[in-house]
């Protein structure tokens, strides 16, 4: 008699022992007792009712959903392909065992048809450009849904999108065509710039001929050095004038030619003559040139 009653009370505790459960921190126990709901249990150690209570284990950790690639008709009727990754995790472990048979193919599910399903409402411009506003509208539209099943959306990432070759092509030559544009608005802009610039200095130019005749000379000089030749030039007469005084005064005050010192002999009519010149001296841009010797 003392074994018999010894075998129970053994077998009596060891059932009571299969009661205890441990759940980890991110670890819930759904609890039913002759198949109602009793409640959700944990984390740490609990004990249920052996063959009366069931449980059932619910992970509460971020979970990630990987969205294959899917095809879709953009706003403007492009076919594209395109993938996307989804983090969610369970918020009430009660309604995502009692509200929905299997909640990791029922989000992955609602996940992919919403994806589709706002890529088709767009643009493929703003696809491309506008990724992050996209992103928000499929996190919030699947949040939206599963929020009955106590399952709350993270974030959603659009991965990868796939454009036709044809339409890779029409866009490389687009982007082209704007950067060519670009560059010809550049240019135009500079050549403006330079342009006026250029009409400032004839406008101080026209204000100071001195400055225009000392132009002139160093372009004419420049051209000089660089064909490295001897160039019979047409001087303006009033230039000519005024050098021929020069030199007049400069040999009457030296005694030349039996002059008196110091006089001033009467100025000839001005005259366009040809004269010999050498780069290295005189410097007169603008002129027609009459003849280059080698």
């Amino acid at each position: 008699m003392g074994t018999v009653l010894g075998v129970a009370m053994a077998m009596l505790l060891l059932t009571g022992l299969s009661g205890l459960k441990v759940d980890r921190e991110y670890q819930r126990g759904v609890i039913f007792r002759l198949g109602r709901y009793k409640g959700t249990m944990g984390p740490g150690i609990y004990w249920i009712i052996p063959g009366v209570d069931q449980k059932v284990q619910v992970d509460i950790r971020t979970k990630t959903v990987d969205i294959t690639p899917q095809e879709a008709v953009t706003a403007d009727s492009v076919t594209i392909r395109v993938n996307a990754v989804l983090y969610y995790r369970i918020l009430d472990a009660n309604r995502a065992i009692n509200k929905v048979e299997n909640y990791e193919m029922a989000v992955y599910q609602t996940a992919m048809t919403t994806l589709r399903n706002v890529v088709g409402q767009a643009i493929l411009d703003e696809i491309l450009q506008n990724r992050d506003a996209i992103n928000d509208k499929v996190q919030t539209i699947v949040d939206e849904l599963t929020e009955p099943w106590g399952v709350v959306i993270e974030h959603v990432e659009m991965k990868d999108v796939e454009i036709p070759l044809g339409m890779q092509r029409a866009m490389a030559k687009e982007a082209e065509a704007t950067r060519e544009k670009r560059a010809r608005l550049i240019k135009a802009a500079a050549e403006y710039e330079a342009s006026k610039m250029l009409t400032q200095a004839a406008r101080n130019i026209a204000e100071n001929p001195a400055a225009l005749e000392l132009r002139r000379l160093q372009m004419l000089t420049e051209i000089g050095i660089e064909n490295n030749t001897t160039t019979l030039v047409m001087l303006p007469s009033d230039f000519m004038l005024v050098a021929k005084q020069a030199t007049e005064f400069l040999a009457k005050g030296s005694g030349v030619n039996g002059q008196p010192s110091g006089a001033i002999a009467p100025a000839e009519p001005a005259t366009q003559s040809p004269i010999p010149f050498e780069p290295e001296l005189v410097r007169q841009p603008d002129e027609p040139l009459l003849d280059a010797l080698d």
